[in-house]
């Protein structure tokens, strides 16, 4: 997403917002498609990456994009509405997890490698917001701004009066005229693309040219932002948004890991050990679940059509013994010694077994790729959070909204980022499961209003030929502090509380003091 962003960013100043939006919503649609399907976790990490490639460029494009059919005083409140739709994405996303991953028989094998689970089919469902968007945009004119800007005046006359007549016969006055006394059309950019004539060259010497001139041009953007009426407001723009974004995405990765360790904690206090037992003879027709099992001895034994969680085998003697049927999380044997011993149907795959002595030891028919089970009791708590985090963001949403074109940009996002940095304290009284999930949704309520202002503020700071390119740097750096910060505070899970909230503390106020200083836009027409 960090790269996506970087590379549409500029690439929409150029080619177009409509053209570059259809390009990288046609990318995530393709790739989370493949990742479907994907059987190796290599091939699924390049599909997630090419998908996100995709969604991280649709982000700067959509806002520029979308900022440029506003008018000036409802635009805050509008692009805050939009705003919310990240909100719908993140219900969508964690209802639909919820509803179809615990379901672990919602799945089916073609053969014994090619296998489709639960999860599989959440990822296809995730897909059908960026489909259908995809058929939308098909159907959406190019932005009239971008079009002035590189002299297609024409386009960009009829696209306004498009909507000049969409406008006013929504509000029942359909009879009346577009006319324009007055546009002040920018001076052409030097976009002009050196060709090579069809005697001299050949289609791909022109088309190699005419995609270099362009990745100039971009470039040549890009550095411009540097310029002296740019440079500092540009600068302190792209702290805040890294401050803001360090301690969202950390305490976003921290908060269900928090969770994930309490319930853990809990977990192991419950575990049970057995030691030098000796079961001879016996049907295992019984689950396993939170168990040690060290130095026993298992002779002419079976397991069959049972669950082994949690369960983990240690210098022990499996000698004749049969497995089938055998679906197992979190089980490991270390260091054990297996004989004479069939395993039929089961997902006990070698991986499993550490420094482990198999003698004639039989591995029929088994169950390869990915094969996980999310039956677990726990596993509600972590959809539960994330729905909860995804909903906790309305009332935010709501005000941010409302009141961002009356008391301006700049206070909601100081005030904002201020008053979350009071949330993250709270944090230090989170001793259960309950209290995190009160206090982040707190978190999470108070601080979308900052990120609503900041991308309102971001695309009304720049002129429309430079835009795209600056949204796009700002949010490729917003990724980069979300990978910086969900390393760092992930680093601190069953270690500390104290260093994470204090990150988290620090980079809030630092952000939310310096957006004071950040010019007001509310009032200015978009050049």
């Amino acid at each position: 997403m960090m790269v996506g962003a970087f590379v549409w960013g500029g690439l929409c100043d150029k080619m177009g917002r409509r053209k570059c939006l259809i390009y990288v919503l046609a990318i995530d649609v393709v790739f989370s498609f493949l990742s479907c399907f994907a059987q190796g976790y290599g091939f699924f990490l390049f599909f997630r990456f090419c998908s996100g490639f995709g969604i991280g460029g649709s982000i700067p494009i959509v806002y520029t994009y979308y900022t440029e059919f506003l008018q000036m005083d409802k635009r805050g409140e509008h692009i805050s509405w939009l705003c919310m739709f990240w909100m719908l994405g993140g219900l969508y996303a964690s209802f639909t997890a919820w509803g179809i991953i615990p379901h672990y028989g919602w799945g089916f094998a073609i053969g014994s490698e090619f296998q489709i689970h639960s999860w599989r089919v959440f990822v296809l469902v995730c897909i059908f917001p960026a489909l259908a968007a995809l058929v939308g945009i098909i159907f959406m004119p190019e932005s009239p701004r971008f079009l002035l800007e590189n002299g297609r005046h024409d386009e960009a006359w009829m696209i306004l009066r498009q909507v000049h007549d969409t406008n006013w016969k929504a509000k029942g006055e359909p009879e009346r005229v577009f006319t324009v006394t007055n546009i002040k059309t920018p001076q052409t950019q030097e976009d002009e693309f050196i060709e090579i004539q069809s005697d001299t060259g050949t289609a791909f010497q022109r088309w190699t040219v005419r995609h270099m001139t362009m990745l100039q041009q971009v470039m040549q953007n890009v550095m411009s932002l540097s310029a002296p009426e740019l440079r500092l407001q540009g600068l302190f723009l792209a702290i805040v948004w890294f401050c803001l974004a360090f301690s969202y995405h950390g305490l976003g990765v921290w908060f269900p890991d928090m969770i994930k360790y309490m319930q853990y904690e809990e977990y192991e206090s419950k575990v049970k050990l057995f030691h030098r037992e000796r079961v001879e003879r016996f049907h295992f027709n019984f689950s396993l679940v939170n168990q040690i099992h060290k130095e026993g001895e298992y002779i002419h034994d079976k397991f069959s059509e049972i669950e082994i969680k949690s369960v983990k085998f240690e210098d022990s003697l499996f000698e004749n013994c049969y497995f089938e049927d055998i679906k197992s999380t979190n089980t490991f044997f270390e260091n054990c010694t297996i004989k004479h011993t069939v395993f039929y149907n089961t997902d006990l795959w070698q991986e499993k077994f550490k420094d482990c002595r198999l003698e004639n030891t039989t591995f029929l028919h088994p169950k390869k790729g990915c094969h996980l089970n999310f039956q677990e009791e726990n596993d509600i708590v972590i959809y539960m959070v994330s729905f909860l985090g995804s909903l906790a963001v309305l009332p935010g949403n709501i005000i941010s909204a409302l009141f961002m074109d009356k008391i301006g940009r700049i206070k909601i996002i100081g005030g904002s980022m201020l008053i979350s940095s009071g949330c993250t304290f709270l944090l230090l009284l989170s001793f259960s499961q309950g209290a995190v999930i009160c206090w982040q949704c707190l978190f999470y309520g108070a601080s979308v209003a900052a990120w609503n202002g900041l991308e309102v503020i971001s695309v009304e700071l720049y002129p429309s030929a430079k835009r795209g390119t600056a949204f796009g740097i700002l949010n490729g750096l917003c990724k980069l502090a979300a990978i910086l910060g969900s390393f760092i505070f992930a680093s601190f899970i069953g270690i500390t509380k104290i260093i994470p909230i204090f990150l988290a503390f620090a980079s809030l106020v630092c952000g939310g003091l310096l957006a004071l200083k950040l010019p007001e836009t509310r009032e200015k027409i978009l050049s």
